[in-house]
């Protein structure tokens, strides 16, 4: 989809650090942490609340109170008069928030994106079941049910990684190495006391007295070494993925504000903008799902009047190291020009705000190197996957 005349603000994508499954974010609301993160995000930036005309929430898991969650999350970031749609499209959310934005934003707006979710401690939901065995109930565990199956391939996820790997003729070797380039990408982010990630990233502060909660950098990084990761058993025996080449389920949020290129430019301070150019989305075979960002990548591409060889970074949403082998043997792109700040396969996967914590590193990486045209990619549940290009200019 062709996008109107919409842009960041230089400096407007950010996000939390991401918290390790049932680690420091595991007993807090992602709505609590959305209104923490969000407050500070639009305060550190200069940014008041008053000046939003709109307000996306993006979620994928459950918390208490999410049915009034737009605009709560506008009341409690001070945006009283603010509401708008909630989007929830497993780890396209991000992205598909960001589309809902653009496509609704006009002269005078400034809308206001919000992602954010927690894996750890998932809602399990019951349903009444009147005609079932003396009327008992059936349940299901919002979290890990959706992860171990899906409804309409019949496998899990990691099944579907390892179907692509076998079919594409991807080996174990390859997958490890991906992993300990990410893993070095990554590390350069954390360079200099985190200078990278300090371009972008909001600390989470929530609650007060023994309840108080901070979180500054990223939990549950793995440790990674070649011989190590090599010493890992596959999932599957037959499959090319182990615990380290996949992704971890996490905590966390991310935001963005969205206003008209001209709007834009007037509230990043002459710093710049970033263009969303256009998105792209895609669905693919039953149990295929890392090969949709191709498809959805090319549809973006199209749609922008560009080609892979226009772009200069790639960001991807690599829930499996299979995603970015796949892609760049399709694509033609090299792998070392992927992710060159880390992805999720390294940092997890809180689901709705992966996406535009890679968004928020690919423009802050294109910023440093003076602007350029970037394209995030990523998989979804459902053999689907969606896509986002921006340019960052003067």
């Amino acid at each position: 989809m062709k996008l109107p005349d919409v842009a960041v603000p230089a400096g407007m994508v950010w996000s939390s650090p991401f918290a390790k499954w049932q680690g420091s974010l595991g007993g807090v609301s992602s709505l609590d942490v959305a209104a923490a993160v969000t407050s500070r995000a639009l305060a550190d930036r200069g940014l008041a609340p008053e000046r939003l005309t709109g307000l996306v929430l993006g979620w994928s898991v459950p918390q208490p109170e999410i049915f009034y969650g737009t605009p709560l999350l506008a009341a409690r970031i001070g945006a009283e008069g603010l509401t708008g749609p909630m989007v929830s499209q497993a780890c396209a959310t991000s992205v598909a928030a960001l589309q809902a934005a653009a496509t609704t934003t006009a002269d005078g707006d400034v809308r206001l994106v919000v992602a954010t979710d927690r894996t750890s401690n998932g809602p399990t939901l019951v349903y009444p079941d009147p005609n079932g065995q003396g009327g008992a109930p059936t349940s299901t565990h919002w979290v890990l049910d959706s992860f171990s199956r899906d409804p309409w391939a019949g496998s899990s996820m990691i099944a579907a990684g390892d179907l692509v790997g076998r079919e594409g003729g991807f080996t174990r070797q390859q997958a490890d190495e991906l992993k300990v380039l990410r893993h070095e990408q990554y590390t350069s982010a954390l360079a200099e006391g985190r200078a990278f990630q300090r371009r972008y990233m909001v600390p989470v502060e929530v609650g007060s007295g023994r309840r108080a909660v901070t979180l500054e950098a990223d939990e549950g990084i793995r440790p990674v070494d070649p011989e190590s990761i090599a010493g890992l058993r596959t999932v599957d025996p037959e499959g090319i993925h182990t615990f380290a080449t996949q992704t971890h389920p996490a905590d966390g949020c991310a935001g963005a504000v969205v206003a008209t290129t001209e709007a834009a430019r007037e509230l990043s301070g002459g710093e710049g903008v970033v263009r969303l150019l256009a998105t792209g989305t895609a669905r693919v075979g039953r149990s295929r799902m890392p090969e949709a960002p191709v498809p959805a990548a090319r549809e973006a591409l199209a749609d922008a009047g560009l080609t892979m060889e226009d772009v200069d970074l790639v960001t991807t949403h690599n829930p499996f190291a299979v995603n970015d082998l796949y892609f760049s043997r399709e694509t033609g792109y090299p792998l070392e020009r992927m992710n060159v700040r880390g992805s999720s396969l390294v940092f997890g996967h809180p689901q709705g705000p992966t996406g535009l914590r890679s968004i928020a590193e690919l423009v802050e990486e294109l910023r440093l190197r003076g602007g350029g045209t970037g394209l995030f990619t990523g998989c979804a549940a459902g053999d689907s996957g969606m896509a986002l290009v921006v340019r960052v200019e003067d």
